[in-house]
C-alpha cells in the first residue's frame, strides 16, 4: 500500500528541463539547433528525458528555452509533448541560466509538495523514485544528485552530506557556506528535487543555481544523494554523442 501512495504522489509531481543554454561545448551542432535537439539512438535528448520522467510518473513538464526557442517549441507541438503535458517558459529575450531559469518559472511550482528539476544534458538511470522518496522524508530544501566522479567542479559535503561549499578544480577556487572540519568532493548530476521554499531565493537576473544553493546552506539543508553506481553521462561535448550511444542502447 505505501508504494502505491508513493507511486501516485511522483505521479502528480511536476517537473522542470532546463533546456535554454547556448550549448558551447556541442558545436558545431549548436550553431544551428538547441542542446536539447541533439540525437542518441535517434531520439533527441528532450525526448529521452521526458520518457525518463514518465517513467517515474511524472507527465507534467515545464521546458525553458532561448537558443533556438523555435526549434524546440516545432519539436514539442509536432510530437504532442511525447505524450506529456508540456509548458514553456520562455527566455528568448535573455538566457537567464539555472537559478534565473527557475526562479521565473517559480509559479508554475509554487504550490508543489516538492518537484524535479535536471539539465536536458544529462543521461542516466537513477532511480528517481528513491532519491524523491529520500527528499520527503528528510527536512531539505533541497536534495541533489551527486556521484563520485572526476568533474573539473565540485560539490563538497560533510559526513551527513549536507552540502558545505563548492569547488573549482582548475582554478583552485572554493566557496564555503559551512565551517566543518572535513569536506568530501562530488561530482553534481544536474538533477535535484526541491520544496518550494527554495523559489524565495534572494536574487535576481542571470545567476547560477548553485548560488542557490549555497546562499541557503548557509543555515538549511541542503542534501546530496550520492548514486555512485549508475548508468550517468553528460552529453555536453560532440564525442559524448557516441557514448552515450553505447551506454543507453
Amino acid at each position: 500500500m505505501a508504494l502505491t501512495l508513493f507511486f501516485l504522489t511522483s505521479f502528480l509531481m511536476k517537473a522542470m528541463l532546463f533546456a535554454a543554454g547556448l550549448g558551447t561545448r556541442l558545436k558545431p551542432f549548436t550553431d544551428k539547433h538547441p542542446k536539447a535537439l541533439a540525437e542518441v539512438n535517434g531520439k533527441t535528448l528532450l525526448e529521452h528525458n521526458i520518457k525518463y520522467l514518465q517513467h517515474f510518473g511524472i507527465n507534467n513538464v515545464l521546458v525553458n528555452v532561448h537558443h533556438f526557442a523555435d526549434q524546440i517549441e516545432e519539436a514539442i507541438n509536432k510530437n504532442k509533448g511525447f505524450g506529456s503535458k508540456v509548458t514553456v517558459s520562455d527566455e528568448r529575450n535573455e538566457v537567464l541560466e539555472t537559478g534565473g531559469g527557475l526562479k521565473k518559472a517559480a509559479a508554475h511550482f509554487i504550490n508543489e509538495e516538492a518537484f524535479v528539476v535536471m539539465n536536458v544534458d544529462v543521461l542516466t538511470n537513477l532511480n528517481l523514485n528513491k532519491m524523491i522518496e529520500a527528499h520527503n522524508t528528510s527536512d531539505a530544501l533541497a536534495t541533489l544528485a551527486v556521484m563520485k566522479r572526476n568533474s573539473s567542479r565540485q560539490l563538497l559535503f560533510d559526513e551527513h552530506m549536507l552540502l558545505c561549499g563548492w569547488a573549482n578544480n582548475k582554478t583552485g577556487e572554493q566557496r564555503i557556506a559551512r565551517e566543518v572540519l572535513s569536506l568530501t568532493p562530488y561530482a553534481f548530476s544536474g538533477i535535484q528535487v526541491l520544496s518550494p521554499a527554495i523559489l524565495d531565493m534572494p536574487f535576481s537576473g542571470k545567476f547560477s543555481i548553485i548560488d542557490v544553493y549555497l546562499h541557503f546552506a548557509q543555515n538549511n539543508i541542503i542534501k546530496g544523494y550520492d548514486h555512485t553506481g549508475d548508468t550517468f553521462i553528460d552529453v555536453g561535448k560532440p564525442e559524448s554523442i557516441e557514448l552515450a550511444a553505447d551506454m543507453f542502447k
